[in-house]
């Protein structure tokens, strides 16, 4: 794959950018979105799983991030209503799956650095 790098500007949902990097950026980047997408690959999780795997999240930014990244369409937010209490779950949708190559890339690189210069504690 070869990509064009030459001065441009391009427009996506109204924004503004230089490059398609910037894109991809806007649409994953950030301390918690690609970490959220990351537990969405094996299947749908409810808020509560989500906020317990992610452990160093405060619910506000979870509940952000989530609002975030459904608004970019990446996840679907599931709301059950038959009976109570209310039942919520995320999914990626099938642009947000467009992203696991992406995803799973960028986690087995973290891996390999942890592994060769970081420690890691259970």
């Amino acid at each position: 794959m070869e990509i064009e790098l030459k001065k441009r500007l391009i427009k996506y949902n109204d924004k503004l950018f230089s490059c398609t990097t910037s894109i991809a950026m806007e649409l994953i980047g950030g301390k918690w979105k690609s970490v959220i997408l990351i537990y969405l690959i094996d299947g749908k999780k409810r808020y509560n799983e989500l906020y317990k795997l992610i452990s160093t999240i405060t619910e506000r930014t979870l509940s952000l991030q989530l609002k975030q990244l459904e608004k970019d369409g990446l996840i679907k937010r599931k709301v059950y209503t038959k009976k109570p209490p209310l039942k919520v779950d995320y999914a990626l949708t099938p642009f947000g799956e467009s992203l696991v190559p992406v995803l799973t890339a960028i986690a087995q690189w973290g891996k390999t650095v942890a592994d060769e210069k970081g420690e890691i504690i259970e």
